[in-house]
């Protein structure tokens, strides 16, 4: 895979460092990228559910963290060494991993499930009415006379 250095564009551009980092991590993903497999669903207008498989692991080895714009999953197998049966092949992966997920604005995770090996976290996107399109009413014809108070216009003569 091509590497490109973005250094040249920091130095000439304000506000976009964000979108220089998003695309220098999809040029450097971990050291198994496919690790574990994951689905991103869109469940409705504002609302989304990423599903991470993660069989074997159990809740408590599991940690979801929300920051900012990014949203990480990590999974910690802890080593079960007072097992007495001797594993002769391990097929099932067990490693240790961490997936981390660019957020957009406004997206904040709503509720997270672990069920069948698969762990559901469900984000929704909820824009704040400051932040909402609005309609501007057009005003029409003359502009109205200013009405001065009687008290400030005999003050002033």
């Amino acid at each position: 895979m091509r590497s490109y250095d973005l250094t040249p564009f920091y130095r000439s551009t304000v506000g976009f460092d964000r979108l220089f980092n998003l695309l220098d991590q999809a040029g450097s993903d971990g050291a198994s990228p496919g690790y574990p497999p994951y689905n991103i669903e869109r469940t409705g207008e504002n609302a989304y559910r990423i599903t991470v498989a993660v069989s074997g692991f159990a809740k408590d080895e599991l940690s979801i963290v929300a920051k900012e714009n990014t949203l990480t999953i990590k999974g910690e197998k802890v080593a079960n060494e007072n097992s007495k049966n001797e594993v002769l092949y391990r097929g099932i992966a067990a490693r240790a991993f961490e997936r981390a997920f660019q957020l957009a604005d406004f997206v904040q995770v709503k509720d997270a499930s672990l069920e069948n090996g698969l762990l559901h976290v469900d984000l929704v996107r909820e824009i704040p009415e400051a932040k909402k399109p609005r309609q501007i009413a057009i005003n029409t014809g003359a502009p109205k006379a200013q009405v001065i108070e009687n008290s400030a216009a005999q003050a002033a003569a």
